[in-house]
């Protein structure tokens, strides 16, 4: 008994070759097809909890850390210069609109952790450790104007003048900052500018005398800010000691703000982002 005459065949084949090209993967034509995110390095780790044990605790004595125990930065390990990945999962599952976002480097970053009850879904921390203001342009839609967040609170430069992507100037610094502040204003997110705070050194940059120019670049932030009509938060006059340099009550590693520090930012911040 015949079932198929010529043509059924002929129909049947094409349906057939059809679900097997439907069956497999798009192919992937470019790199930007084929780009994923990897896993984050761990940040949870006995040595890592020591590290910001000895970051966060007052009056703990901070031991600079062997450089190699820290989580590899996304950004080096991928090519991913910005951190792009680093939030992307976060960023991606957030089913409400944030008030408050708060862009920088691990100033940002360990603020989470030296003051928990500071961030939840109104406020979100997007600091990236080490990073620069050029890479924090780089990743300010996908972290700040894509949230759709009222005000975006800013905190750059401790990287900048630390070279820690290599060479860089003044004029490069105040470039970034003018325009993540130029991309904010401009998708309608109210900024708030923050001073650098406080460091005459740099465990894991030793050569450099950072006072200075920390000291500098803060006035033309106060300055800036004035002459655009930006809320600008003076962080470094309530932390900055002797010399410039951190006063000892508000850091252990002369660098990172310690619990007791962020304290007194938060004092500072919180009026500013309700005014």
């Amino acid at each position: 008994m015949k079932f198929f005459g010529r043509s059924s065949r002929v129909v049947l084949a094409i349906t057939l070759a059809l679900a097997a090209t439907l069956g497999r993967a798009a192919p992937q034509d470019s790199a930007m097809d084929a780009a994923t995110c990897p896993g984050s390095p761990p940040r949870d780790t006995p040595a890592l909890r020591s590290i910001m044990q000895s970051i966060m605790s007052p009056g703990t004595t901070f031991q600079p850390p062997d450089l190699g125990m820290l989580p590899t930065q996304i950004d080096k390990r991928t090519g991913d210069y910005p951190g792009l990945c680093r939030y992307a999962a976060e960023n991606s599952g957030l089913h409400h609109t944030p008030r408050v976002v708060f862009m920088g480097d691990s100033i940002t970053e360990n603020w989470i952790a030296g003051d928990p009850t500071m961030f939840g879904d109104e406020i979100l921390d997007r600091g990236i450790s080490a990073q620069t203001s050029g890479q924090m342009v780089a990743r300010f839609y996908a972290d700040v104007i894509a949230l759709q967040p009222r005000v975006v609170h800013i905190i750059a430069g401790t990287n900048d003048v630390a070279g820690n992507m290599g060479p860089t100037n003044e004029q490069t610094y105040k470039n970034n900052i003018m325009t993540m502040v130029d991309l904010a204003e401009r998708h309608g997110i109210t900024v708030i500018l923050a001073s650098i705070p406080p460091a005459d050194h740099f465990w894991w940059a030793p050569s450099w005398k950072p006072a200075s120019k920390i000291r500098e670049l803060n006035q033309w932030l106060q300055s800036y800010t004035r002459e655009n009509h930006i809320t600008f938060i003076d962080y470094y006059s309530v932390l900055v000691g002797a010399g410039g340099a951190i006063d000892i009550r508000y850091s252990n590693d002369g660098v990172h703000p310690n619990a007791a520090g962020y304290s007194v930012m938060r004092k500072l911040a919180m009026p500013a982002i309700n005014k």
